[in-house]
């Protein structure tokens, strides 16, 4: 049969038959578009392109904040593009390539920082790899148009803290959780400094120190950071390699910390599965105030481990690798799913040492939440980031949920969105979805819309 199809299809086109559609070959470049229309930050991310792997080059000096970098991106083109942007913020571009030929480039006022817009020597076709490289230079206390995301400490280095649109005031970059890429960093630091970044430090060559992140991050989960500190080393469950960074000096007041994240992962990999990544650790700076996830190295400022609860928030960190680092938000609208796990889990380890009762906290919440989502709009389609919809109102959520289904099933739905969207993006609809087929229970489809999109609580028995 596939011998007379094949001699049907030669006589055919010998025979001058069959001729292809008028727009088979058609070549329509056009610009990408300037943002991805999140429902939150529409200026956000870039159309056109999807980018597969970052190589960043970064060179800086500490106490003036001078840096000169270079980011070459490799991507693969989503239409016919004759230009495509770029978010940045604060820099000075030295030059711009795109398949090793000199592009046209031009700088615009974004909504939260600026567009570089890049246009090729020649269009870009729709399915083609390309490369783009960007030098530029800069200072990391310059003026930006939008937040910034560098830390500064005491010790005239840095950490980057860029969650939730600030990775562009260190380097272009298409700034969106959506797309998620690998990541190569080089980074040179002078002799007294230490570099961190995402991923394994897999080599150090003088004064550059080379990190690889395998694993797709978002832009919005960078860790570099040049700073006067320490590496110490451990190893997690199934021989898992640990790093952490604590201040130069405080070795003994932060070792034994650092050290209590081998049985933090434990106790999350029991609910969870596995560890997502290749390594994890913590960095722990004077020059921030906060804690953040950043992928595979979580951030902590100092002030938090004057507290006795310090643990509730290494948990909330660890949790969060596993709920938007290894499976990250389709969109930030999203951000429940990322910020209620870490909430939640992180309450059921306080109660599990000693502190409040996750039933009691859960009972805070309902009272002050109707309020909140009239304010600001429920967890599931919330007005902006950062607000306790999300957060606390997020983490209510799961508590409902495990009420209606029970211990047993709430693990599954938990633990099989982590295994089944490893190093993905999804939503909120996602969820819905995997909750009503893990469970079988299509009834759970009206149940969670109302608690993620009623404008009230629904109603719930907390004992």
């Amino acid at each position: 049969m596939k011998r007379t199809i094949a001699t049907l299809a030669a006589a055919t086109l010998a025979a001058g038959a069959l001729t292809l559609p008028a727009h088979a070959d058609r070549f329509d470049p056009t610009p990408g578009a300037p943002g991805l229309n999140d429902p939150l930050f529409p200026d956000l991310g870039n159309g056109g392109y999807d980018v597969r792997h970052y190589d960043v080059s970064f060179d800086f000096t500490p106490v003036t904040y001078d840096f000169a970098a270079k980011v070459a991106i490799t991507a693969t083109a989503l239409q016919d593009l004759s230009s495509f942007n770029l978010d940045t913020d604060g820099h000075l571009i030295d030059e711009v390539t795109v398949d090793g030929r000199p592009a046209a480039w031009a700088l615009s006022p974004g909504r939260t920082g600026q567009e570089l817009t890049v246009t090729p020597a020649e269009p870009l076709r729709n399915h083609r790899p390309f490369t783009a490289e960007v030098r530029l230079h800069g200072n990391g206390k310059a003026p930006r148009g939008g937040l910034t995301g560098w830390r500064f400490g005491p010790d005239g280095g840095f950490a980057a803290a860029v969650q939730a649109s600030r990775a562009d005031t260190f380097f272009p970059v298409n700034d969106h959780p959506s797309d998620k890429a690998t990541w190569t960093f080089s980074v040179k630091v002078p002799e007294g400094y230490v570099a961190t970044a995402n991923g394994e430090l897999t080599a150090k060559d003088g004064d550059v120190w080379r990190f690889e992140e395998r694993e797709p991050m978002a832009s919005e989960l960078l860790g570099l950071a040049v700073v006067k500190g320490t590496y110490l080393y451990g190893t997690g469950p199934h021989a898992l390699p640990l790093r952490h960074v604590v201040p130069q000096g405080q070795e003994e007041k932060y070792g034994p910390i650092a050290a209590e994240t081998a049985g933090q992962i434990e106790w999350a990999e029991a609910r969870f599965g596995r560890f997502p990544f290749s390594t994890y650790g913590v960095h722990i700076y004077p020059g921030y105030t906060d804690a953040l996830e950043n992928q595979t190295l979580s951030l902590f400022g100092t002030g938090w481990f004057t507290r006795p609860t310090y643990s509730n928030t290494m948990i909330h960190e660890l949790v969060h690798q596993w709920f938007g680092d290894s499976v990250t938000p389709a969109t930030w609208q999203d951000a429940w799913l990322n910020e209620g796990p870490a909430v939640y889990y992180a309450a059921v380890w306080a109660e599990e040492k000693g502190g409040e009762k996750l039933a009691d906290r859960m009972r805070t919440v309902y009272g002050k939440l109707d309020a909140v989502r009239a304010k600001d709009g429920p967890p599931g389609k919330p007005k902006g980031l950062g607000g306790y919809n999300i957060y606390d109102g997020g983490a209510l959520v799961l508590y409902a949920l495990q009420k209606e289904i029970g211990e047993r099933d709430f693990d599954r739905v938990m633990r099989r969105w982590v295994q089944r969207n490893k190093d993905g993006n999804a939503s909120t609809e996602d969820f819905i979805t995997h909750a009503v087929k893990t469970t079988h229970r299509p009834d759970l489809d009206a149940f969670l819309r109302g608690w993620l999109y009623g404008e009230t609580n629904p109603p719930l028995e907390i004992s």
